[in-house]
Order: C-alpha cells, then structure tokens, then sequence
C-alpha cells in the first residue's frame, strides 16, 4: 500500500514537472505556478544564463552521484565483517595527484564559461537606444532620452485594475520596448533614496539602482509580449510593491507608441506626480 502510494506520488511529480518545462517552452514573461526550472529566456542574455544553469546541473548531479557511489562502495568494501584487520595505509600518491588535478579540471570547466557570461552580460556592445530607470520609494520611473527624453512614473495596479496582469506584477504604465534592439539600460536612484534591484527573471536583468551612482547593463529582446519582474533588493516597505512590467512591441509599433508617449507624458506636472506618489504610499501602507 504504501509503496504504492509512493509510486504515484512520484509519478505525480514527474508529469507534473515535464507538463511545467513544456510550458515554460511555450510561455514566458512570468511565473508559473509549480514551476521547477528558470523562466524561459527571452534574451541572449538570459539563454546563455540557462545554458550554463544546465551546465552546472550535469557537473553537480555528476559529482553527487560518484561521491554516493564511492561512499556505498567504502561501506561495503571495508566494514568491520570484511575487514577483521584493518588497513594501516596512509598514503598513496596517485591518489593524491589525482583528488587535487580533478577538482582543478572541473573548477576550470566552470570558470571559462562563466568568466565569457559576466564579460558578455556586462557590455552593452553597439546600444541602438537608451533608458534610464529611476528607483524611487516607493516605484520605478523611466526616461528616453533618446525619444525625446520624455519620463513617466511606473505605479502598481490595484487588484481590481490588474486585468489581464498576474498579482502584484501590473503597472499602470509599462515600459515599452521594440524586439530585435539592444537597449542600453541605466540605472540610479535618488541620492537621498535607498538601493533597489531592477529585475526581469526572464530577460536575465537583475541591476542595483545605488544613490548617487549610476550602474548600466543591457537586454535585446526575442519576441514581443510582456515580462514582468519585481524589485529584488530589500529597500523598506514598499519593497513587495514595485513591480516591473515591459512590454515588447515591433520597431514600427514602438516608433507610434514613442509619438503618443511624448504628447501623453509631457502633460504630466509635478503636481499630478505628487498626487499619484502619495496615493502609491496610502496603498501600499493598506497591503501591508
């Protein structure tokens, strides 16, 4: 009964598993739920992320397994019943040569693919555009200055504004980006604010925004849709409420966007800000 039970549980998970990574190849952009892998990739970026993620997965599992297999083995070879007489040896240097190389060899294989990751997440190599992200307390605001140089503040949505949007993942305004474009991204934070952490899971983005300092990375997205990420840095108790939400259009549709987006947001005054940053707090402190 009980081993029957087992199977099916395990049975469960496995297909529930294989169901979750055909839908991670299907969907991206956000969460699922009882999801066992990485988001899908959406960027060069992120692919390469997940290429050396599974990199790492054979050489750990690889690893595991030849130390059960060895530790069974040395249970079972040299228990007391088979060894009346203990072995007194000590050394062997083959053996030492060996458990020092090997390890050399498999620290080796990680580092020269994870050195090219960091050096190619890290070049924003012939930008075709930039945005500059702000990390305000407690929401994002964006900036193209290379469209005009309009701004708009980007606001959670209340839960019965969400729509289409998951939970505490929807904006009021989303940031707007064309496909097939490498965007540069910089990122800062007021200098009498606090650090945040701009992240996009499934487009391999995760930048500090520092007082007074200005950071930068980049991402080039595959497809159009949305992609959605949150703040991942601890930064006070609006913190769970910062969500990023992007939304990838083509060249010919973002450049119509870019036309709207300057009439629309260029009527925005500090006053109107001033009003939407005071209710963002009112309703943060009601979530909490």
């Amino acid at each position: 009964m009980f081993l029957n039970a087992l199977r099916a549980a395990f049975a469960a998970v496995f297909f529930t598993g294989i169901s979750t990574f055909s839908a991670l190849a299907e969907h991206t952009g956000r969460p699922l739920e009882w999801q066992l892998n990485l988001q899908g990739a959406a960027s060069p970026v992120m692919e390469g992320i997940a290429d050396f993620h599974n990199l790492l997965l054979v050489i750990i599992i690889s690893i595991a397994t030849f130390v059960t297999l060895l530790l069974l083995y040395v249970i079972m070879r040299f228990k007391a019943s088979n060894n009346p007489v203990p072995s007194k040896t000590t050394h062997n240097t083959l053996l030492e040569v060996l458990w020092t190389v090997i390890p050399v060899l498999i620290l080796m294989t990680i580092a020269i693919p994870s050195f090219k990751l960091l050096y190619f997440e890290d070049r924003a190599a012939d930008a075709e555009m930039t945005v500059k992200v702000t990390g305000e307390q407690w929401y994002w605001t964006y900036e193209y200055p290379d469209n005009g140089g309009f701004t708009f503040d980007s606001m959670i949505l209340d839960e019965g504004e969400l729509g289409e949007h998951p939970r505490l993942l929807g904006v009021d305004n989303p940031v707007v980006l064309p496909v097939d474009t490498t965007v540069r991204v910089l990122l800062a934070a007021p200098v009498t604010g606090v650090i945040h952490s701009w992240a996009v899971p499934s487009l391999g983005v995760k930048t500090d925004t520092v007082p007074g300092r200005l950071n930068e990375t980049w991402l080039r997205i595959n497809e159009e849709g949305w992609y959605y990420g949150q703040c991942s840095e601890l930064c006070g108790p609006g913190h769970g409420f910062m969500p990023i939400a992007i939304k990838a259009v083509s060249k010919e549709a973002f450049g119509a966007w870019v036309t709207g987006a300057r009439e629309e947001f260029a009527r925005n005054d500090q006053g109107d800000k001033l009003v939407r940053v005071t209710q963002n707090i009112a309703q943060n402190q009601v979530r909490q």
